[in-house]
């Protein structure tokens, strides 16, 4: 049984941040044969509307947005100026999405991603309600945009709040908000999972979007993922949102610290998205 998906790439595999420039690497995605553009945005500013929009439909790619969470975004810090700075900042974020026609922003927005402590049950609950009762707030803030949240789990050494596809559903149902859907990212729970297809069969109809590369971040087919895993899940949830490559390149120093990438993964940025492309699309043809 084939899996009826699309499938994207982030534009972080090659660059960052997503500015002017970055446009000129859509030609080279659509002509990989990708059907999505993963656009983070790190700095809303530097996203020219006018100008994506005519790249996007110039190339025949749908837009996803993707946030980026570092330590001023932080929806679970003790002081609310940091809520604030994470509010307004998503709503550049929604601005974009529903200007460009992305249906969600995806991300771990329920905290400053890095923030990895071992701290109290006590303080553990209130840094929990806090992610809960803003990500409400956002929730509401994504509606009148109709647009839906994405949450993205994230491994143990990247968020101490939600590792784990349970962890990600608990929160998705205390917010009890319809703008509260998922992401799973298999880098993320190749390291926090015991079961790739019980963590997707968990999550269900939340899911709205996938991210993939290999257990070491690496190119889709190379590394040791269970791939059979995965699709065994997706089909089992009728997954059909897209599945999009997602990982970084060392040449961008911020943030391959951000994500400890200190070497090359692949001889070639360009190999590992044309490589990955045709390993996934083998893989769900299966």
């Amino acid at each position: 049984m084939a899996l009826s998906v699309t499938f994207g790439v982030s534009t972080w595999l090659w660059t960052s941040p997503f500015n002017r420039d970055t446009v000129a690497l859509f030609s080279k995605i659509k002509n990989y044969g990708f059907d999505a553009v993963e656009i983070p945005v790190e700095d809303p500013a530097l996203v020219d509307l006018k100008l994506v929009k005519q790249a996007l439909q110039e190339n025949g790619l749908k837009p996803i947005i993707c946030g980026a969470f570092g330590p001023t975004r932080d929806l679970t810090n003790d002081d609310s100026k940091y809520h604030q700075t994470c509010f307004d900042y998503l709503d550049a974020c929604f601005e974009i999405a529903a200007e460009l026609g992305s249906s969600f922003v995806a991300g771990p927005m329920y905290a400053a991603v890095g923030k990895a402590r071992l701290v109290s049950p006590e303080q553990r609950q209130i840094e929990w309600d806090r992610a809960v009762h803003n990500l409400q707030k956002v929730c509401k803030r994504a509606g009148e945009f109709g647009l839906d949240l994405a949450i993205e789990t994230l491994n143990r050494f990247e968020t101490d709040l939600i590792n784990t596809s349970a962890d990600l559903m608990r929160l998705i149902q205390d917010i009890n908000e319809p703008q509260a859907k998922a992401t799973l990212d298999g880098f993320h729970l190749n390291i926090e999972e015991p079961s790739l297809e019980d963590a997707i069969r968990r999550v269900g109809d939340k899911l709205i979007h996938v991210q993939v590369s290999e257990n070491y971040r690496g190119t889709p087919g190379t590394g040791q993922t269970n791939w059979a895993a995965w699709k065994r899940g997706l089909e089992a949830i009728n997954y059909q949102g897209c599945v999009s490559i997602e990982s970084f390149t060392p040449q961008v120093q911020e943030l391959a610290g951000a994500v400890c990438i200190w070497k090359p993964l692949v001889p070639s940025q360009d190999e590992f998205a044309n490589e990955g492309l045709k390993f996934l699309k083998k893989w769900v043809s299966e």
